[in-house]
């Protein structure tokens, strides 16, 4: 199994560092969040889908949209972004169409 780091939360600290990958063979999401434990809100979750005992409500912040879009279109191993490390976060990014992992 192989995973393709697409990007971390643009925002992020040393200590909270929602992240987006997808599995290569797959292509399933694997989605990095803050662990939802308020009991309301999981229960609204629960009441429209059951969370299983394996299962778990990530939570990650909007500003994360384009990151998740990235995941989903496949491109997630083309585009140079920052919060990948694919530039140094002193210069200005240049994309260049693609990226080697």
């Amino acid at each position: 199994m192989a995973l393709i780091f697409v990007a971390i939360d643009p925002e992020t600290d040393s200590d909270h560092c929602p992240a987006v990958f997808v599995e290569e063979d797959t292509g399933d999401l694997l989605f990095q969040g803050w662990t939802v434990t308020d009991a309301t809100m999981l229960a609204e979750v629960d009441r429209h889908s059951p969370v299983a005992a394996s299962e778990s409500v990530v939570r990650l912040p909007a500003r994360m949209r384009e990151i998740i879009l990235e995941a989903l279109s496949g491109r997630g191993a083309t585009v140079q972004r920052v919060d990948r490390g694919d530039f140094q976060l002193s210069g200005s990014p240049r994309d260049e169409g693609h990226v080697h992992a």
